[in-house]
């Protein structure tokens, strides 16, 4: 479904169709070297999904933390080392933080 190209040594670790409280609906992807948001656009009437543009591309040296937020409406927010906060609506928010830090520690 991603149209992301893996770098040299890159594994996928995580991956689940969301929103981001501002750039809407995509897919998210955790590699033990970044963190990726791609638009998609679906059609209800296809029951499809398909990645538009890769919107977010962050190295996981330039996450500065992670936590996971709401008990309904679950999210897990990602603040970089330029102070960017980004919060993605995801099923398992304290899966993303716990496999987020443990990419980061494993690359430090």
């Amino acid at each position: 479904m991603s149209s992301i190209q893996p770098r040299k040594g890159e594994k996928l670790i995580l991956q689940e169709d969301c929103s981001e409280d501002h750039l809407k609906n995509g897919l998210l992807t955790l590699t033990n070297q970044r963190l990726l948001f791609e638009k998609t656009e679906g059609t209800l009437a296809t029951l499809s999904k398909r990645t538009e543009e890769l919107l977010l591309d962050i190295p996981l040296v330039e996450i500065k933390a992670s936590k996971p937020e709401g008990f309904v409406i679950k999210k897990v927010v990602v603040i970089t080392i330029q102070n960017d906060i980004y919060k993605f609506g995801v099923f398992n928010n304290s899966k993303w933080v716990k496999e987020i830090e443990k990419s980061k520690s494993n690359i430090q």
